[in-house]
């Protein structure tokens, strides 16, 4: 009897996937493969993940207890620590972090390791996809001479490798790994069509691009381009500051245009793991090529200032109320990188809050959707601290000498705010429209 091929396994769902790696990608994936019919296994270093999948809980909060159970109990889904169980399988997806040095480098650690884990496994006919975010060439230059060092097997003839880009928005309900379009590229023809026909079973529309390192640059593109507006806007918003002009209103006039214009907001920064990471990615690729992507960096370095000018509206607000930073009693609202989610990676309110301390402020937070916050560590703040969130009382805005809302959670009653707290900062129009007895400072509008 003839062994089936991997696309004839793709078409009959049957083919085995291994996921490595089962944070805010590659949990997500995996759900997406089970419900599709494909048997998968997760590979993690924590042992707490790991036990804590196999007994149905997820740690993520996009995807639900409800939802991972039944193919738990069922053992369509199962997690281990164990790299070897990616022998028995015939597609593996790296979903690793990428994160970046204190130099704003590319740090590969977690797909080096990840990519030489599984090379003393991999088998003839096998497909590795890369899905980490990184600069144009990592899975040639990088992920291939690893996998075939170790293997003994070349990429062009005995297995396929593909790089495909996750696309995953935290928090978003309307946008998953069902229905966001895919972009993918693989090292062959035969690897692009393989990763597609795989991709494609989740349902979503996959978009084939010619090689890895065009899908590489494909997802900086989307967040640099991200990145770029909104550090334009925030230059804007710092402008209409001073020219005594409301940038939201601007806003809100140009996105009447239908045509030719994309509503960005200003903001504290930016954060999350990808849109305060890819362009530094692109960045330190780009000088290989004897080539400065100036238009990017200074994008960057308006974005990287935002926290800064949150300070000096803070200093501000303070001084005209005859008190100073040092020794005030700061309340900052909000640490998520995003509004109604808990996911605080590279939130701006890590570098606000590391400014404030380094000032000599008394800072406490909250949110509702973090209870826990780990800042300091670098050269702003020597040692690190976790802090915990507080409960939004009444006595809690009224002690604060200043409340600064850095994420704006739909939870909070910002017109309790204003009405309660003497000084708030609002870096993200939050309190706009509200009356109040605070002195409100809203970035990008007019000073009082």
């Amino acid at each position: 009897m003839n062994t089936p091929s991997l696309a004839e396994k793709i078409t009959h769902r049957t083919a085995q996937i291994a996921v490595i790696g089962l944070g805010y990608v590659g949990l997500p994936l995996a759900l997406a493969f089970v419900k599709a019919g494909f048997e998968t296994v997760g590979v993690e270093v924590s042992a707490e993940k790991v036990e804590a999948i196999n007994a149905g809980h997820s740690h993520i909060e996009d995807v639900s207890d409800a939802e991972i159970a039944p193919y738990v109990a069922d053992g369509t889904l199962r997690a281990t620590l164990d790299y070897s169980v990616v022998a028995d399988c015939d597609a593996v997806f790296i979903c690793v972090p990428t994160p970046y040095t204190v130099q704003r480098a590319p740090d590969l650690k977690y797909i080096i390791a990840a990519t030489e884990s599984i090379a003393p496994h991999l088998r003839a006919g096998q497909l590795v996809v890369l899905q980490s975010t990184t600069y144009p060439g990592t899975t040639v230059e990088v992920v291939q001479p690893l996998l075939e060092e170790a293997s003994g097997l070349q990429a062009e003839s005995d297995f396929y490798l593909a790089f495909s880009p996750e696309r995953i928005d935290p928090g978003n309900p309307h946008w998953s790994a069902y229905n966001t379009p895919k972009v993918v590229g693989g090292l062959t023809p035969e690897a692009t069509a393989l990763s597609a026909a795989l991709l494609r079973q989740m349902g979503a529309p996959v978009h084939e691009v010619t090689s890895p390192a065009a899908a590489e640059l494909t997802k900086l593109l989307e967040n640099t381009f991200r990145a770029v507006n909104i550090a334009l806007v925030n230059e804007i918003a710092l402008l209409a500051e001073r020219m005594g002009i409301d940038v939201w209103d601007v806003i809100e006039a140009a996105k009447t245009k239908p045509f030719g214009f994309m509503g960005f907001t200003p903001g504290p920064g930016v954060g999350g793991h990808c849109i305060p990471i890819d362009p530094y990615y692109l960045l330190w690729k780009a000088r290989e090529y004897d080539f400065y992507t100036r238009f990017i960096e200074l994008a960057a370095e308006v974005n990287e200032t935002m926290p800064y000018h949150v300070i000096c509206l803070t200093e501000r607000g303070l001084s005209d109320q005859g008190k100073p930073l040092r020794g005030s009693r700061v309340l900052v609202l909000g640490v998520a990188f995003k509004p109604n989610i808990g996911d605080a990676r590279n939130s701006p309110a890590e570098r606000v809050i590391e400014l404030l301390l380094a000032r000599g402020a008394d800072v406490s937070y909250h949110d509702p959707y973090a209870p826990r916050y780990r800042v300091g560590g670098d050269v702003f703040h020597a040692e690190p601290l976790t802090l915990e969130s507080v409960a939004l009382t009444r006595e809690e805005l009224a002690a604060a000498d200043v409340v600064v809302i850095v994420t704006d959670h739909a939870c909070v009653d910002y017109g309790e705010v204003v009405n309660t707290a003497p000084l708030v900062i609002d870096t993200r129009n939050a309190t706009r429209g509200l009356d109040g007895t605070a002195t409100v400072l809203r970035l990008g509008a007019p000073l009082q």
